[in-house]
C-alpha cells in the first residue's frame, strides 16, 4: 500500500462537482444554482490491544485520526450533484507503523446540457478495500493490515434521448468507467459501454416494442482486454396497469472463452407486476454465451418498514467489491433501501446521513465484504435486507451471499478466481439503534461472514460486535464512545482484538 498517497487531483474533483456548475453558469437564461456547503473536522482515537491484527504476537497501540472534510450538495434546475470528501491523516502513538493519509470520496450527479436532450451523470467512490478473499480480514480502516488497499473509481457517461416523431423513443449513451488501486496484485480496469435503446413513443399502447444496441470492451492491466457486442429486438404487453410482461431475442458476439469473438444466441423473458404503490415485483430470466442468467427484486414498503430481496445473475466486469448487488457497509443498505422513493440520488444521500447522523451510527460500519479481481467474471448475489424505522428505534437486519465464477478462462492473471476456482461469501449484519435522549444515541451492530473457496484450507470467518454511546456536545460538535470486538478465523492467521474509541466531530 502506498501509504503516501495523494489527495485526488484538483482536476479530477472539479470534473465530478465543479466543472458542472460552470457549465450551468455558461448556458444563457440557466438558474441560479441551489448549494448548500459544509466543512467540518473529525478527530478519532482508537486504543486497540492488536494494531496488526497478528495471531501470534498481538502488540497493542493508540491511533489517532484526523479528518478534515467537505460537504458539496448543488439542487438546480440544470446541475443537481451530491460531494462528500474526507482526508484522513492516521498517525500510531507506539511506532507500529508509518503515519499515513487516506481519501474517502463519494460523489454522483446530473447535468442537464441541452434541455430535455443531452445529459451527464457523473460519480466517483474512494474506499479502503479487501484484496484477496482469503488473506486477513478487517473490520476499520486504522489496523496495519497488507490485504487492504485504497481503491478508486469514476465513470462518465453522457447521454442524449427523445423522440423519432410520433413514431419512437430513443436514448444513446456512452460510460467510461476507470478503476485503480494502490496494491500491485490487484488489476487497475476501464470499461467503456455504448448503448443505443429505441421503443415505441405511445405509452398508452398495451403492445410494445424495443430494440437494443450495445458494445462493451473491458481492459484490465494485468490481464487482457475482452469485448461483446449484442443486439435485441424485444416485445413488451400490459395485461392490466398493475401487470406488464416482455420477452426478447437476439445475438451477442464476444471474446469471453476464446482469442478471436464467437456469436451466441440470446433470450429473455420478464415480468412486472406492481399490486400497489408499496409493492413491487419484477422478474427476468434469460440465456446468454455462459449459460443462464436472471434477476428477481421484490419491495415492500411500510410507514415504519422497508423490505427488499434480490437476487441476480450476471457478467460483472468491476474489480472491486461495487460489483453487482453488493451492500458494502451501512451507508450503501440505507441508500439501497431509498431505491424506488421517487427521491432523487442527491435527495436519497441527505436523507440517509441525516438518518445515521441522528441515530449516532456510523456509515462506514461494514456490513458485508468484497475483493479484488481481476478479469470478467460471472457473480451471483442475493440480498435480503429489512428496516425498521421507529420514533426512537431503527433496526437493520441484512442477510447477504454472493459466488463468484472467473468467465475469461484465456486470461493467465492470478486472483482468487484462478484455474476454475468459485469464491462464496456469506454474511450476516444486524444493527440497532435507541435514541436515550433527543441529542444521545446508544448503538449496537452485529456482523458475521463466512468465505469459503475451492479447498478448506481457504476457508476464512469473520466476526465482530460494536457498542456506541454518541450524542451533541455543542451546537455544531458531536462525541461518540464505542467498544469493539472482532474475531477472525482462518487457517494461517485466526486473531482477535479489542478496541476502545473515542470520536469528536465539530461541523463549521
Amino acid at each position: 500500500m502506498n501509504t503516501l498517497r495523494a489527495t485526488p487531483s484538483l482536476a479530477t474533483l472539479l470534473l465530478l462537482s465543479g466543472t458542472a456548475a460552470w457549465a450551468q453558469d455558461a448556458v444563457p437564461g440557466a438558474t441560479t444554482q441551489a448549494v448548500s456547503i459544509s466543512t467540518r473536522v473529525t478527530v478519532n482515537e482508537t486504543v486497540t490491544d492488536n494494531v496488526a491484527l497478528s495471531g501470534a504476537a498481538a502488540k497493542s497501540d493508540q491511533i489517532t485520526e484526523i479528518s478534515p472534510g467537505i460537504h458539496v450538495n448543488v439542487n438546480g434546475a440544470r446541475l443537481k450533484t451530491y460531494l462528500d470528501y474526507a482526508l484522513t491523516h492516521v498517525n500510531y502513538a507506539q511506532g507500529t507503523s508509518a503515519s499515513r493519509n487516506q481519501n474517502a470520496l463519494n460523489t454522483f450527479g446530473t447535468f442537464e446540457a441541452i434541455d430535455n436532450w443531452a445529459f451527464l451523470d457523473f460519480s466517483g467512490n474512494i474506499s479502503q478495500q479487501t484484496i484477496s478473499a482469503f488473506g486477513t480480514q478487517s473490520t476499520n480502516n486504522t489496523a496495519i493490515n497488507a490485504n487492504r488497499t485504497e481503491v478508486e473509481n469514476f465513470k462518465l457517461s453522457p447521454y442524449v434521448k427523445g423522440r423519432l416523431g410520433d413514431a419512437a423513443n430513443y436514448e444513446a449513451r456512452v460510460s467510461r468507467s476507470v478503476t485503480s488501486s494502490d496494491s500491485s496484485t490487484a488489476s487497475n480496469s476501464a470499461t467503456t459501454d455504448s448503448v443505443i435503446k429505441v421503443s415505441n413513443a405511445s405509452a398508452y399502447r398495451s403492445l410494445g416494442w424495443t430494440a437494443d444496441l450495445s458494445r462493451q470492451q473491458a481492459n484490465y492491466s494485468t490481464g487482457r482486454a475482452t469485448e461483446a457486442n449484442t443486439y435485441s429486438l424485444g416485445l413488451t404487453y400490459e395485461v392490466t396497469p398493475l401487470v406488464k410482461l416482455s420477452a426478447n431475442a437476439g445475438q451477442e458476439s464476444n471474446n469471453y472463452t476464446s482469442l478471436d469473438k464467437q456469436n451466441y444466441s440470446t433470450s429473455s423473458v420478464g415480468i412486472n407486476w406492481f399490486p400497489s404503490e408499496r409493492t413491487t415485483l419484477s422478474a427476468l430470466t434469460g440465456k446468454r454465451s455462459f449459460g443462464n442468467t436472471h434477476n428477481v427484486s421484490f419491495e415492500h414498503r411500510s410507514s415504519r418498514t422497508v423490505w427488499r430481496f434480490s437476487d441476480s445473475k450476471d457478467v460483472s466486469t468491476t474489480p472491486n467489491q461495487n460489483g453487482v448487488g453488493v451492500i458494502g457497509n451501512l451507508y450503501d443498505l440505507f441508500y439501497s433501501q431509498l431505491e424506488g422513493s421517487g427521491l432523487s440520488a442527491a435527495e436519497r444521500a441527505q436523507r440517509v446521513n441525516a438518518l445515521l447522523q441522528s441515530y449516532g451510527l456510523s456509515a462506514n460500519t461494514p456490513v458485508v465484504g468484497g475483493f479484488l479481481t481481476s478479469a470478467i467474471s460471472v457473480q451471483r448475489s442475493q440480498n435480503l435486507s429489512l428496516a425498521l424505522l421507529g420514533v426512537r428505534d431503527t433496526i437493520t437486519f441484512l442477510l447477504t451471499r454472493t459466488e463468484n465464477n472467473r468467465l475469461d478462462t484465456i486470461t493467465s492473471v492470478v486472483d482468487n478466481l484462478s484455474n476454475g476456482a468459485t469464491v462464496v461469501q456469506n454474511g450476516f449484519s444486524v444493527n440497532y439503534s435507541h435514541r436515550l435522549t433527543p441529542d444521545y444515541s446508544l448503538g449496537m451492530s452485529l456482523s458475521r461472514q463466512n468465505t469459503s473457496g475451492s479447498t478448506a484450507a481457504e476457508e476464512t470467518t469473520l466476526k465482530s460486535f460494536n457498542v456506541n454511546l454518541s450524542g451533541k456536545v455543542g451546537r455544531r460538535t458531536a462525541a461518540s464512545l464505542g467498544l469493539r470486538r472482532v474475531v477472525s478465523d482462518n487457517a494461517t492467521n485466526p486473531y482477535t482484538e479489542n478496541a476502545v474509541t473515542g470520536n469528536l466531530n465539530v461541523q463549521f
